[in-house]
């Protein structure tokens, strides 16, 4: 099935999409440094570069979009109509990339939390946000 969208179209879509400082992102910080922790954004030394490292607790914490990491039975993780084989090969690719990059950083010892968008929507926050507390201090 073709593309909806023309070419330009498409990729201006795909232009406004970020990759760093995203909402879910910034309302993480936000909570973390209300509650008194410091931290360090997307160290470039560490594998994966974590959205979200607390070097004093040696943890790094992934803030994971739904749709581009393929979050299992998710309603925010809907597989595209069109180039479906292309969007499954990057998604699964991007998970294959997760896997390896948790698996250095615990190699290393570092804890890591991964954060999914649909837990920082206002129906989870809380709940998320007071679990990542707890597995902060752990």
């Amino acid at each position: 099935m073709a593309d909806v969208h023309s070419p330009t179209v498409r990729s201006y879509n795909m232009s406004m999409i970020k990759g760093k400082n995203t909402k879910p992102e910034i309302i993480v910080r936000k909570f973390l440094y209300s509650k008194g922790f410091r931290f360090r954004l997307q160290r470039k030394d560490l594998p994966g570069k974590p959205d979200i490292v607390l070097p004093k607790y040696r943890t790094a914490i992934f803030i994971n979009g739904c749709f581009w990491h393929g979050h299992k039975n998710c309603k925010y993780f809907v597989v595209p109509k069109t180039r479906t084989d292309w969007w499954l090969n990057k998604i699964n690719g991007n998970t294959v990339n997760d896997k390896r990059k948790i698996r250095l950083l615990r190699n290393d010892k570092w804890r890591v939390i991964v954060l999914w968008e649909c837990q920082l929507k206002k129906n989870k926050l809380f709940k998320t946000l007071d679990k990542l507390i707890l597995k902060i201090n752990e």
